[in-house]
């Protein structure tokens, strides 16, 4: 929360731009719920043998003029949004820089020059994210997901909750590995404060390594510190490598149930062929509300380390 409370100003003068962004981005989910709906009626009526070229043209038609609208939605959402944290990524940085400029000067002998340079530099770069795309893929894991779920049910609910049952190992993994990763992206941060400092040294005090022949020594002392930089990284990428790979799986597992228990259904007539294949484009539609739910427990674990 106390993360939360330092940019909460920044959202609330913003508050009619973000809620517009948010809005477009939920009416562009919307129009992606209704493309399967589309699919089903040409595939029943193909199926059927209950349509002609023209209805097929019309069919067509509304998918053309779908993905217009939200090619437009999508540019207004992205202006809005990604403008927003762009915008509250400059004035963090110029509100640190203001602060810093106040500070005494025995503040000075106390921090490091690479703590401060990575303030300015790499958290600020991991607000922004976690603002932007953070609050994007949030919106997409939440809105998106429960609609496609509901849109599953009208199908059918019994084969929709076979297609939910990974859904609490997804959730399991999230609490997990967000632990894991605020922890190691901590790490991270402070060890790139210490190779930024450790550079700073080397080229503030050049002459001095040049007149003493401590070249080797200083190459050395920030090769090892770069290592470590190296070695932090590859354990959070162990931990990220390892989510993403799998929530893809977990999704693969749903698919796997549909298609045995969908196609079961099918087959006996319990749902349309049509109702099959937009079950399996709105199983897709969930993935990446599953794959966001990843992206956020990244995101937000990164701007709350910052």
């Amino acid at each position: 929360m106390n993360s939360f409370h330092l940019i909460r100003p920044y959202f609330r003068e913003r508050r009619y731009l973000i809620l517009t962004g948010i809005l477009c981005l939920m009416v562009v989910d919307v129009l992606q719920l209704f493309i399967p709906r589309i699919i089903k009626w040409t595939v029943d009526d193909l199926t059927s043998l209950q349509t002609d070229i023209r209805q097929l043209a019309l069919y067509a038609g509304w998918l053309m003029g779908i993905a217009v609208v939200m090619a437009a939605l999508r540019f207004v959402w992205r202006r809005l949004l990604i403008g927003a944290s762009r915008s509250i990524e400059k004035e963090l940085r110029e509100k640190l820089f203001f602060h810093i400029q106040t500070l005494s000067a025995s503040y000075f002998d106390q921090t490091r020059t690479g703590d401060l340079m990575a303030h300015a530099t790499n958290d600020i770069n991991n607000i922004r994210m976690a603002v932007g795309m953070g609050m994007v893929a949030l919106t997409d894991a939440v809105f998106l997901g429960s609609a496609a779920i509901g849109f599953m049910a009208w199908i059918n609910v019994r084969l929709t909750l076979f297609a939910l049952i990974p859904m609490p190992a997804v959730v399991f993994l999230s609490r997990s590995f967000g632990k894991k990763m605020h922890r190691r992206y901590t790490s991270v941060q402070e060890t790139f404060s210490e190779l930024t400092e450790s550079v700073r040294e080397s080229f503030a005090g050049i002459r001095i390594v040049k007149a003493f022949n401590r070249e080797g020594s200083e190459t050395a002392r920030v090769a090892g510190v770069s290592e470590k930089y190296i070695q932090k990284n590859l354990s959070l990428i162990k931990i990220t490598g390892s989510f993403f790979p799998l929530l893809v799986l977990f999704t693969n597992l749903s698919l796997t149930i549909i298609l045995l228990v969908g196609g079961r259904q099918t087959i006996t007539g319990v749902i349309t062929p049509g109702d099959f294949v937009a079950f399996i484009s709105y199983l897709n539609l969930l993935t990446w509300p599953m794959m966001a739910m990843g992206w956020v427990v990244n995101l937000i674990q990164r701007g709350a380390a910052s």
